[in-house]
């Protein structure tokens, strides 16, 4: 395996900047600029998009998600309940492989939820209902629930914290250690001998995935046919050199594109491919000083400008944003207004300090992780460092890769010791349609991830939610879960915003959600 440094040593300063265009036009090869690197492989240790969509090409899933948002079997034929609503039995269908060649077994399904439930904040709450999980037979998952959990397939199907099913060998693997070796039963398998750090990601076509023989692809559900042959990802953090590639042909399709370079792109096909959009994220570390403090985490509530970050984000159209924005995506339903004139009324930095002064900040420093590649993330990080000094923080603003951020925001050391005060990500408006799927609301302590908050409200208010008998109690407990969440402050919203993505014309079957390169012809 190259590092970045010794394949531009080897190749040239060019070969990133202008790829080879005689390749580009092969049909059975996608050549995709990802919005950064792909460091971690591991879609259970670490719920970063660019290590989900990877793991969406490499790894299946028992159930998909369609354009409904609706849970549909996948790796399964189907399944039934029984004992009103205690015993789901799980199918699977047949001629599912891995890329080794082993067949996938039940038990395999069943080492790979066990472990994706330590870490998937709706894992938790499916496995604390579940009496056994087992596998009765090579084919047939068994769950004994204490209660009836209706969410079950949304459980299995959330791409926010991908179910990946993986060999038992691998499952077996300790949540909290990353699994590198990438044995799937996906569509692609991973070229891990074509691997360039900082530079490449190389994907085949697995000849012997069995694609459902039924129904739409939508989303992630329905038939993966695999049309080409490889997908090459090529990481370009410069949008400048990305717009290039992709007005030369050199490049077939760029993940996300910075509104500014949309109107660039006059021979490629542009959209927003998720129409919930995606709503940035300031996340606090709540185990260390100062912002243990809940307190302390208030004052975040009245600095914090949304608009100012989501015009840093998509510039001057104001089509492609929304403040004000809550704990809950706009426009699904359990999004409310409960509370939200805490981002509404005028800012005050001088009354801020004040605040911060009462509630025993003494200068500390903090340190706010940025992103250095990856535009949008830079910007939001750029506007929070502004905010956070104006405030009176003393803030040590350390720039990195996204690669980087993955690996050091789960240090949970203090700040002298290479610990972390902030993290900016943003986070797909579907992943935050429900209490028991948004991943950052769950406040858990220990067993939730980074920053780690921990509010027995929010967890009794989220359990309460999943046993509401209807519509109208959710929507109440949600409403009533955003006015916790603005007294607990388990992270700050700051706003939603659309992202584009731009392919060539000569691209087909691109779907709408996460980036997926089944049912995508080319030529």
């Amino acid at each position: 395996m190259l590092s970045r440094r010794g394949f531009l040593g080897a190749s040239g300063a060019t070969l990133l900047a202008r790829p080879s265009f005689a390749g580009a036009v092969d049909s059975k090869v996608i050549r995709f600029i990802p919005r950064t690197d792909v460091t971690v492989l591991d879609p259970i240790w670490t719920s970063a998009y660019v290590t989900r969509n990877h793991g969406l090409l490499v790894f299946d899933t028992l159930y998909g998600i369609d354009a409904n948002f609706s849970a549909q079997p996948q790796m399964l034929a189907g399944h039934t309940i029984e004992n009103d609503g205690k015993l789901w039995r799980l199918t699977l269908r047949p001629g599912l492989k891995f890329h080794d060649g082993s067949p996938v077994l039940a038990r395999d399904c069943v080492a790979s939820i066990n472990r994706w439930s330590k870490r998937a904040a709706i894992g938790q709450m499916l496995l604390a209902s579940t009496d056994a999980l087992t596998a009765s037979d090579d084919k047939t998952i068994e769950f004994r629930l204490k209660r009836p959990f209706p969410l079950l397939p949304n459980a299995l199907a959330d791409i926010s914290s991908m179910c990946a099913i993986m060999p038992e060998r691998l499952a077996n693997t300790d949540a909290f250690t990353q699994v590198k070796e990438m044995v799937g039963s996906g569509p692609f398998r991973y070229k891990a001998d074509e691997r360039i750090v900082g530079a490449r990601s190389v994907y085949e076509r697995f000849a012997d995935y069995v694609p459902r023989d039924a129904g739409e692809a939508q989303w992630t559900s329905g038939p993966k046919k695999a049309y080409v042959d490889r997908v090459e990802w090529t990481v370009m953090p410069d949008p400048s050199t990305a717009a290039a590639a992709m007005q030369n042909g050199e490049m077939d399709w760029w993940e996300q594109v910075p509104a500014d370079s949309v109107p660039l792109l006059t021979k490629q096909t542009s959209v927003i491919a998720d129409p919930t959009g995606v709503i940035a994220v300031l996340r606090p570390n709540h185990v260390i000083p100062p912002f243990d403090n809940p307190a302390i985490r208030r004052v975040l509530l009245k600095i914090v400008n949304q608009t100012d970050f989501m015009e840093a984000a998509t510039g001057d159209d104001p089509k492609l944003r929304q403040v004000p924005v809550g704990i809950f995506c706009p426009g699904l339903p359990m999004a409310s207004d409960a509370g939200l004139d805490v981002f509404t009324t005028p800012r005050d930095y001088e009354a801020a300090k004040r605040d911060l002064a009462a509630a025993g900040y003494k200068g500390e420093k903090v340190v706010l992780l940025g992103t250095s590649d990856s535009p949008g993330l830079k910007a939001l990080g750029d506007v929070a460092a502004d905010m956070l000094q104006r405030a009176g923080f003393n803030v040590d603003y350390q720039m990195m890769d996204w690669g980087t951020v993955v690996q050091r925001r789960t240090k949970r050391d203090p700040i002298d010791k290479g610990g972390w005060s902030f993290f900016i990500t943003t986070v797909a408006g579907t992943d935050m349609a429900n209490p028991p799927g948004h991943l950052f609301l769950r406040s858990s302590g220990d067993k939730t991830t980074f920053g780690w908050p921990s509010s027995d409200k929010i967890e009794a208010l989220r359990q309460q939610w999943v046993d509401a008998p209807d519509l109208p109690s959710q929507k109440k407990l949600a409403s009533d879960l955003q006015t916790q969440a603005f007294n607990d402050v388990p992270y700050v919203p700051l706003g939603q915003y659309f992202v584009y993505t731009s392919y060539q014309r000569n691209l087909s079957g691109v779907l709408s959600g996460p980036a997926v390169f089944w049912n995508v012809r080319k030529g």
